[in-house]
C-alpha cells in the first residue's frame, strides 16, 4: 500500500494521460463488441464535443491543480482533517477512508447539489443532454461545472485531511470509474447487479441518465454506490427501456454542438416532467 501511494504522490503527467486515453479506448473498443444500445449515430460525430469539453476540465483541473497540492499538503502538515482525528488504523484502512469520504463530499454532495439548486442544474444539463450516452460522456461538462466540481474536490481535501497521494488516486479512479460506468456496454444482469452493490455499474448509472424525474434524481454517486444506498437515492429501472436526454431541452441538434452546449446555462429554467411511479 506504501508502494501504491508513493506512485500516486509523483505520478507523471504523462501516465495520467494515459489513464484517461486508454480507458477510452478500452471502452469505446467494447461498446463495439457489447453495446447496451445500437445506436444509430456517427461515433466521431458524437464524440467531437464531448472530447472538447473533456480538453476544456483538463484545462481547468490543470490551472487549478497546485490548490489541491496546497491544501493536501497544509493537512498533512497540520495534522488535519476526518481521517486524521481518527485512531491509528492501517494503512488500507486509512487509505479507504479517504477515498469514501472523497468519493462522497467531491462527487455525491456535489451531483446531488448540482440537481437541487437551479442554476447549478442549468450548468450540469449540458452533461445529461447526451442522447447517446457513451465513454465520452463521461468528461461532457460545461467549463462552469469543472469550476464546480473542483471546488467541491477541493473542498473535501479540506475537510477529510487526504494526502495527496490518496488524491491522486481519488482522480485516477474517478476517471475510470467515469468511464466505464458511462460506457454503453451489455455486462450480464447478475454480474451489473453484484457490482453496483460496490460501486457504481453501467446500469445502475444509466438510470440516472433517464429523460424524465424522479429518475434523473437518483444513483448520483461516481466511484461508490454506498452514498445512494445510504441516503435513499438509488434506483433501479429496466435499461431496455432507458431514453436519454432531458424531456425539457430535446433538441438534439443543439445538444450536439459546442456553441449551443456552451451557451445551455444561460437558457430560462424549464421544470422537468416528472412520471408516476408504480407501486
Amino acid at each position: 500500500m506504501e508502494t501504491l501511494i508513493t506512485y500516486f504522490e509523483n505520478i507523471p503527467s504523462t501516465h495520467r494521460s494515459a489513464l484517461l486515453v486508454g480507458g477510452i479506448t478500452l471502452f469505446w473498443l467494447l461498446e463495439g463488441a457489447v453495446p447496451l444500445f445500437k445506436f444509430n449515430y456517427k461515433k466521431w460525430r458524437h464524440a467531437l464535443p464531448n472530447f472538447f469539453f473533456t480538453l476544456t476540465t483538463i484545462i481547468i483541473n490543470f490551472a487549478f491543480a497546485f490548490l489541491l497540492l496546497k491544501t493536501a499538503d497544509f493537512t498533512v502538515a497540520n495534522d488535519f482533517g476526518i481521517i486524521n482525528w481518527l485512531p491509528v488504523m492501517p494503512l488500507w484502512l486509512y487509505i479507504l477512508l479517504g477515498l469514501l469520504l472523497l468519493d462522497l463530499i467531491g462527487a455525491y454532495l456535489a451531483h446531488l447539489v448540482e440537481h437541487k439548486v437551479k442554476p447549478l442544474w442549468m450548468i450540469h444539463l449540458v452533461h445529461h443532454t447526451d442522447h447517446n450516452v457513451d465513454t465520452t460522456t463521461a468528461n461532457r461538462h460545461h467549463p462552469l461545472e469543472s469550476v464546480i466540481r473542483f471546488t467541491f474536490t477541493l473542498f473535501g481535501v479540506f475537510l477529510v485531511g487526504t494526502p495527496i497521494g490518496i488524491v491522486m488516486l481519488y482522480q485516477s479512479l474517478s476517471l475510470v470509474l467515469s468511464q466505464f460506468n458511462h460506457a454503453n456496454i451489455r455486462l450480464p444482469k447478475k454480474v451489473d447487479d453484484a457490482l453496483s452493490w460496490f460501486i457504481v455499474s453501467p446500469d445502475m448509472h444509466k438510470v440516472h441518465h433517464h429523460y424524465v424525474l424522479p429518475y434523473t434524481d437518483s444513483n448520483y454517486g461516481n466511484i461508490f454506490s454506498i452514498w445512494d444506498r445510504l441516503f435513499g437515492t438509488y434506483m433501479k429501472f429496466d435499461r431496455e427501456a432507458i431514453v436519454y436526454g432531458v424531456d425539457t431541452f430535446p433538441d438534439e441538434v443543439e445538444n450536439a454542438s459546442i456553441t449551443g452546449l456552451l451557451k445551455q446555462p444561460f437558457h430560462k429554467y424549464r421544470r422537468p416532467t416528472t412520471v408516476q411511479l408504480d407501486e
